[in-house]
């Protein structure tokens, strides 16, 4: 586990600097399991088609849009504003949350609203479920999602959809 990180991106840095890896974040858990909850904040989507930590709570922070951004080259997502009160149906200020997405930057955006609302153990998991790209031009997987995360860090998932686990936004559940 680790404080504020400077070699960290800036998308994954957090206002409350309370950052660990999947693999710290599976052990974390492994060690306190009645005392730390893991929030994954991807769409359900991402559950059923990439995997999820059985353990963790599926809690979206955005939604998928389908309108194409030009400018950025993708479909961006769109903030949840119920995401703070899901998260309080399951949690407590004072609890010890680990915050996953696929590779640490929603995480960030979802530890910096829980710290706005006032708790203060959150961490954002910084590389995510899925980890950070393969950098290499010479390898064949350049530019997939095969460095570190949790599908990587050989922690446990699946893809077994656990509906006791989820807090979907009201208007979608």
């Amino acid at each position: 586990m680790t404080q504020a990180n400077a070699s960290l991106p800036t998308a994954k840095q957090t206002t409350l600097g309370l950052y660990v890896t999947a693999k710290q974040a599976h052990e974390k858990w492994k060690a306190e399991p009645a005392r730390v909850l893991i929030i994954d904040v991807r769409t359900p989507e991402e559950y059923l088609f990439v995997g999820h930590p059985a353990m963790a709570w599926k809690i979206p922070v955005g939604a998928q849009s389908y309108e194409w951004d030009t400018g950025k080259g993708q479909f961006p997502m769109k903030l949840l504003p119920d995401f703070v009160s899901r998260v309080k149906e399951v949690a407590k200020p004072e609890d010890t949350i680990l915050v996953m997405c696929r590779s640490g930057g929603r995480s960030a955006i979802a530890v910096n609203l829980l710290a706005q609302a006032g708790f203060t153990q959150v961490y954002n998991v910084i590389d995510g479920m899925e980890g950070d790209v393969v950098k290499d031009p010479d390898s064949v997987f350049v530019g997939q999602r095969l460095v570190n995360g949790w599908k990587n860090s050989g922690s446990p998932w699946t893809y077994k959809l656990t509906p006791d686990r989820m807090l979907l936004p009201k208007d979608q559940a």
